[in-house]
């Protein structure tokens, strides 16, 4: 897909309302900054759900008059700090998509890049680490992959979001406060979650519930990052109370944009956190402060007020520290069995979830997880046996030093590849003892063989092939085992190699840089040639490797 019109666009946009209604608890609960109130899940989806209704107006499919009115409707239904900056980024996609039938990448670079700028000139004082953080960094990579290739729409989209989602994890190291909390900012969180959601939407996927891995950073880092908070930075000490928002209408006819300009000065010298957005029609006020009646009165100098809201974040503070309270009160109930499973590739993600896996951990040859990604992983599970399947060698230690220091019974499956880890995991039973449990899944990849294409990263002699970098070869168990001019000539030599026994079943996995055309032509070849054999294909989204060939 090159081109997005009107009508995919909505439906983008009523997936993204979806999936922060749907994460809106989890992104509360992540709410540590500026003020820990716990609302910028809600606040962020009650802006989006009154900018969905906005656009659901407009009749004629208009690209451009779709990404006006819920451009609009976020403006008038903006509520707290998050969803005020989320209705200026979105106000940039209005101002680039105006008058559009159809956009594509460059116009969707175009969009993140006006939203940043407006969504940064509507804060008095940008702070790094933040939702502002965030959208940069996607307009920055979605600038770059422009400039540097021609993408399919989706798979833009797609290193769009994950540019995000990367800057994301990194916000603690940039807000102390983060850090302390051991979570991410709860902005940029939302504002990821949006765009997984248009994603979803785009590509008729499940909008999914955020994983819990997805909240907080490696512990690692945080704890590195913990050691330079001083108590400086102590979220729980609110300096100003109130949260207080207005819009005024009818501007008297002699104000002028000077005028509104003095009056932002002017809130900066009561309270924080100001936002002051719109126009000689309409002006959105937002501002933290201990005096809302002299914001109030400030306001009543350029016009009329309307949809007054003054809100106490001290009480809202110790209503979300009294239900945490009560909460870690409560005896934490495990449930009896997770799985955790290491594996790259959204395709080979959800696989394992499609297994039950509980939760997964993105690694693989070129990224290994640490002991620390492990044991979150495993504590995340809230289980007393957790079977742990890492799917790679190089990978196995750091699960069994997580076993060492986590405080429930884990479950090292070694497994080697992720088809090795697949079929552990369609061997796991909720019915059987974790005895009989994990001597199954070992079983049961211990006859899987397997091989991976992919091309030389560097030049060498192995296992009687001479490589040069850049050749097509493939490989089983860290050998060299077929070369080749073309991906497809590699992957069928090895499926020949896998089948040469007395192997029922090849499976074949088809990774992020091969189409799904070029793997039914593959599957179709290797099915002439090996007419006994079932021949099974699936997208798994692997980096680096074109195929992971699976033979049983």
């Amino acid at each position: 897909m090159k081109n997005i019109d009107g009508k995919i666009f909505e439906s983008m946009l009523a997936g993204g309302v979806r999936a922060l209604e749907i994460n809106r608890p989890v992104i509360d609960e992540l709410n540590v900054f500026p003020v820990p109130d716990g609302d910028t899940g809600t606040n962020m989806s009650l802006t989006l759900a009154s900018a969905l209704r906005e656009s659901n107006s407009v009749s004629t499919g208009d690209l451009g008059e779709i990404a006006t009115a819920f451009s609009k409707g976020a403006l008038h239904g903006a509520r707290g700090n998050s969803g005020v900056i989320l209705s200026q980024i979105l106000k940039g996609f209005a101002v680039a998509f105006d008058a559009k039938m159809v956009a594509d990448a460059e116009d969707f670079a175009n969009a993140f890049r006006k939203g940043t700028e407006i969504a940064y000139g509507a804060v008095q004082k940008p702070k790094e680490g933040t939702i502002l953080t965030v959208v940069r960094i996607m307009a920055e990579t979605a600038s770059a992959l422009c400039r540097k290739r021609k993408l399919e729409f989706e798979d833009f989209f797609a290193e769009v979001i994950a540019a995000g989602e990367a800057i994301l994890m990194r916000t603690p190291e940039m807000l102390p406060v983060l850090a302390k909390a051991g979570v991410v900012d709860a902005g940029g969180r939302g504002l990821v979650t949006m765009a997984e959601g248009m994603y979803a939407a785009l590509t008729g996927k499940e909008i999914k519930v955020i994983d819990a891995t997805k909240t907080a950073p490696p512990i690692g880092k945080a704890e590195e990052a913990r050691r330079y908070v001083s108590t400086d930075n102590d979220y729980e000490n609110i300096t100003f109370c109130y949260c207080t928002e207005f819009f005024i209408t009818h501007v008297k006819s002699e104000c002028t944009v000077s005028d509104i300009d003095r009056y932002r000065d002017y809130l900066t010298t009561i309270g924080d956190c100001v936002l002051v957005i719109g126009d000689l029609d309409l002006i959105k006020t937002h501002v933290h402060t201990n005096n809302p009646d002299c914001a109030i009165k400030a306001a009543l100098k350029l016009g009329e007020l309307d949809g007054i809201k003054i809100e106490n974040m001290m009480e809202q503070h110790r209503k979300i520290v009294a239900a945490r309270e009560k909460e870690e009160a409560k005896p934490v109930e495990l449930k009896p069995y997770a799985m955790v499973s290491v594996c790259a590739g959204d395709g080979m993600d959800a696989i394992f979830h499609d297994l039950q896996v509980d939760v997964t951990i993105e690694g693989g040859q070129t990224m290994n997880p640490s002991v620390y990604d492990i044991l979150n992983a495993v504590n995340n599970t809230k289980a007393k046996d957790v079977f742990v399947l890492p799917n790679n060698s190089n990978i196995i230690l750091a699960a069994e030093q997580a076993k060492e220091l986590a405080d429930v019974n884990v479950h090292v499956i070694p497994t080697r590849n992720m088809p090795e880890g697949i079929s552990a995991a369609l061997a796991f039973s909720p019915d059987a003892t974790p005895e009989d449990n994990e001597a199954a899944m070992k079983d049961a990849f211990s006859g899987i063989r397997t091989a991976e294409i992919t091309h030389a990263v560097r030049s060498t002699r192995m296992n009687g092939f001479s490589v040069k970098e850049g050749d097509i070869i493939g490989i089983n168990a860290k050998n060299i085992v077929a070369k080749g001019a073309s991906v497809q000539e590699v992957a069928c030599t090895c499926a020949d190699k896998l089948l040469s026994g007395d192997a029922e079943i090849l499976t074949v996995y088809y990774g992020n840089d091969v189409t799904e055309t070029e793997a039914e032509r593959l599957v179709e070849k290797i099915s002439a040639e090996h007419e006994d054999v079932e021949v099974m294909v699936y997208y798994g989204g692997q980096p680096h490797y074109y195929y992971i060939l699976a033979a049983e």
